[in-house]
């Protein structure tokens, strides 16, 4: 649920100071793509703390290298995050993250399917985290926009 979290206060704070004035942020998509990026910043951060085991458990087992999966997912994600920050990269790196989402949907299917956890939590069931996940989509072809 962080995620969700990070995403809504991150758009609310945002679009808070761009209309207290800071001109690079006057706007919803703008302060879209800073959520976005915290939220991307925080879940690729956590493929190299705590809960990497977890998240390399989750990758399906017929992929090779989990290890190595959730590295360059990880690294992805931070490389989008920076992408959502500069105007002219902004479009390119939405669209990049909606298509890592995508690709890695299938690992949180693999998750709920096989009843996994995070931080010692059962991951959310499948229904709910496909409707998260179409959110997410959703999100990120707004900012694209």
């Amino acid at each position: 649920m962080a995620p969700v979290i990070v995403l809504v206060v991150g758009w609310i704070l945002a679009r808070l100071v761009g209309l207290l004035g800071l001109s690079v942020l006057d706007g919803w998509q703008p302060a879209l793509c800073v959520a976005l990026a915290l939220m991307f910043t925080l879940t690729g951060v956590a493929h190299f703390t705590g809960r990497r085991a977890e998240m390399i458990a989750m990758v399906p087992p017929a992929l090779p290298r989990a290890d190595l999966l959730v590295t360059a997912t990880g690294v992805l994600e931070l490389a989008g995050a920076i992408g959502l920050l500069i105007p002219v990269t902004r479009p390119p790196a939405a669209i990049a993250l909606t298509v890592l989402l995508l690709a890695m949907f299938p690992a949180n299917v693999y998750a709920a399917r096989s009843a996994l956890t995070l931080d010692g939590k059962p991951v959310m069931p499948l229904i709910p985290r496909t409707l998260l996940q179409v959110a997410f989509v959703s999100v990120c072809v707004l900012a694209a926009l």
